[in-house]
């Protein structure tokens, strides 16, 4: 009994994740393992009830330059890299079309 408790905790341990996740497109990398990574949202205007498009850019670590201006990737939160580096990239969702 306690073993398979221990299995199903680890289990759940490895594949839930508090640290948050975006979604971005690279718009710079042109530093030695650090993109900028832009993430756009669509939020409702408090006062005229419209969806207004909002950008954050966010510096994240690549560890191998692996990523290219244009490519979409899934960014997470991280302990600090660095003085503006707190995201690390996870995966890449699309590479860009024009190679």
């Amino acid at each position: 009994m306690a073993d398979t408790t221990q299995a199903t905790a680890a289990a759940a341990h490895t594949t839930h994740s508090f640290r948050r996740k975006l979604i971005g497109v690279v718009v710079s990398d042109k530093m030695d393992k650090t993109v900028v990574v832009e993430v756009v949202r669509r939020t409702r205007d408090p006062m005229y009830k419209k969806y207004v498009r909002t950008r954050e850019r966010y510096k994240a670590h690549d560890e191998k330059n692996e990523f290219k201006t244009g490519d979409r990737v899934e960014i997470m939160e991280h302990r600090p890299i660095s003085k503006q580096k707190r995201w690390k990239v996870v995966r890449l969702v699309a590479r860009t079309s024009a190679e």
